[in-house]
């Protein structure tokens, strides 16, 4: 009776322990999701950038993103979307081209994948804040 009971505090406890994990990341991705949510773009002025490929990342937590932008005769000629770790979030991989032919980080977020898009958005950024160049 007594390993009877043993096992069954066990079992609680795992089962605790798990619902308190589940718990636990629930609550972080739906702060990251609300950071997300208010998350502003800044638009960056590449009139004064110098020729060159810059570097950018940005990640929170399901979503990341890393990108090379290049710069020539101070504008945007190309971005390279090195990775993006999206979830259900594929679709703002045209941001990228969105941008270079806007030749500016005002664009519109791709619907239904509005966090990838701000994501995507705040890598570039980063990227053309970055004075070191690939």
């Amino acid at each position: 009776m007594k390993k009877k009971r043993v096992r069954i505090i066990i079992v609680l406890i795992v089962i605790i322990g798990a619902l308190l994990a589940v718990w636990g990341t629930m609550a972080y991705l739906q702060t990251n999701l609300e950071q997300l949510s208010d998350l502003t773009i800044v638009n960056v002025d590449i009139s004064k950038m110098k020729d060159g490929i810059y570097v950018g990342n940005y990640k929170s937590f399901p979503v990341a993103a890393v990108v090379n932008v290049t710069i020539s005769n101070h504008t945007i000629a190309e971005i390279d979307l090195v990775k993006h770790n999206n979830g259900q979030g594929k679709d703002a991989e045209i941001i990228p081209e969105k941008v270079v032919e806007a030749q500016s980080l005002e664009v519109d977020f791709v619907s239904g994948a509005t966090y990838s898009s701000k994501v995507i958005l705040k890598a570039i950024e980063d990227a053309l804040m970055n004075t070191n160049k690939e």
